[in-house]
């Protein structure tokens, strides 16, 4: 079977690109060897934020007498929360085999692998192969979790982040290796339903990619809810042959034993770049990724690679956006390249952390002299009402011309207003133009403006 182009994943990225190509005329086929959607749909992004809201929900029942509720007594029924995660994966799923018929693209479920330029061979799961070919190759076979060789993951007493979706029970302790939005977001969900948490980090902080502030307001808040945190730390072996894991860890004051039940590995993501062909067609990779120019493009003419397989930021919109922009290219357009510093960054734990664009030690070293402002949600109307005052908004400007170099923020809802800092970046908007905009009160999404103004010396309500 021939057609215009073959995308070699259904992920985030990959979706996106084959709708985008029938958009635009093209015979399209998707290749998938698991489920549609791909990890983003089924094991990431959308069944992780079913458990947090359930964690959330549970969160609100416990605390429902400060609203002046009464509830008695609530209890969490551990395999509900798991069914319902995988009830909305499950659901979404299916929403993208709608619309793969509704876009008339053919879904060929195997392993896909370059064989020649412009050809993939695809085994079927009862071993059955079949050759497809078509003008373009959209590679868009996305990531897995990062094993390291002091931690293998067995699924069952050191796991990834796929089997602490799935647990059988749940666990009383759990040990968590690493900090950014993954151990962060499991962190979080199981230390609210009565798991308790251990979080070791390596690096000085926990989220390193956030600004310090960030960090630090986390951790705060981390230890408030009443875990254990580690950092500066580092897990160099796990005994499993006892019920449940025994961690060394190396801390600055020396080494220490850590024991829990299970040790959950959230050490980063790693590209799917081995046994799909790549080596065969002498395309470029660099550091475990393929490398690609600004469209996307391999060097090899006809093949294009996205997503977390590539070297941008391993973002399910930052798949979407390359995806769609692929097929742009590919169908004769000009996209407007992407900009890699104004991708927004989402961590959904509670309470939640937004951000986008430069941190201040970031704009610092790259020169700038700042502005920087602060506000906490503690003096947000809105915040107050809802019993969510933890955190603020962090603003940082240009102090030459204005620019809006970044936002930082953590708190309730947050990822839900970071959406405003991405678009004012994209077009250019100056701190006056923030200040002048009026903001709806009372909102937290109001608490950039007064970041703003404290960045001026204007606030009125800190």
């Amino acid at each position: 079977m021939a057609y215009d182009v073959i995308v070699l994943g259904s992920g985030p990225g990959g979706y996106p690109a084959a709708i985008r190509a029938s958009q635009l005329g093209k015979k399209v086929a998707i290749v998938e060897k698991e489920s549609l959607g791909g990890i983003c749909l089924n094991w990431g992004c959308i069944p992780t934020k079913a458990l947090l809201k359930s964690a959330q929900v549970y969160e609100y029942a416990k605390h429902a007498a400060d609203y002046g509720i009464n509830i008695s007594n609530p209890t969490h029924n551990f395999d509900g929360v798991i069914k319902r995660s995988r009830g909305v994966a499950d659901k979404m799923s299916k929403g993208v085999q709608f619309l793969m018929k509704k876009n008339k693209i053919d879904v060929i479920m195997g392993y896909g692998k370059l064989i020649a330029a412009g050809k993939l061979e695809v085994m079927a799961a009862d071993g059955s192969k079949q050759i497809v070919e078509a003008k373009n190759i959209v590679i868009a076979t996305g990531g897995r979790a990062r094993e390291l060789p002091s931690m293998p993951i067995d699924g069952k007493k050191i796991i990834g982040y796929r089997e602490a979706m799935v647990l059988p029970t749940q666990p009383k302790s759990m040990i968590i290796c690493g900090s950014g939005a993954i151990g962060s977001e499991f962190a979080y969900f199981y230390n609210s339903i009565g798991t308790k948490i251990t979080m070791v980090e390596f690096m000085p902080r926990l989220v390193p990619v956030e600004d310090e502030d960030i960090s630090k307001e986390l951790e705060r808040q981390y230890k408030k809810q009443g875990m254990t945190i580690m950092t500066n730390s580092e897990v160099l072996s796990v005994d499993t042959s006892g019920s449940g894991v025994k961690a060394k860890v190396k801390t600055q004051s020396g080494e220490v034993v850590l024991e829990a039940d299970i040790l959950l590995s959230a050490v980063g993501v790693v590209a799917n770049v081995e046994n799909i062909g790549l080596e065969a067609l002498g395309i470029k990779t660099d550091k475990g990724k393929i490398k690609v120019d600004v469209n996307g493009q391999t060097n090899v003419p006809g093949i294009y690679a996205i997503g977390d397989c590539t070297p941008g930021q391993a973002l399910a919109h930052v798949a979407a956006k390359e995806g769609i922009n692929a097929a742009e290219h590919l169908s004769g357009h000009h996209p407007e390249p992407m900009d890699y510093n104004n991708i927004p960054g989402c961590t959904y734990c509670t309470p939640e952390i937004a951000s986008v664009g430069y941190t201040e030690k970031a704009a610092k070293d790259a020169g700038y002299e700042v502005k920087v402002g602060k506000f906490p949600f503690m003096a947000s109307g809105k915040a107050s009402a809802a019993g969510a005052t933890e955190g603020f908004v962090k603003v940082i400007y240009d102090a030459k011309y204005g620019e809006f170099l970044g936002c930082h923020m953590i708190g309730m809802n947050v990822t839900e207003m970071i959406a405003e800092a991405v678009v004012a970046r994209k077009l250019e908007t100056t701190a006056h133009e923030i200040l002048n905009a009026v903001h709806p009160h009372p909102t937290m999404s109001e608490g950039l403006k007064e970041a703003t103004a404290v960045a001026y010396g204007e606030a009125t309500d800190v």
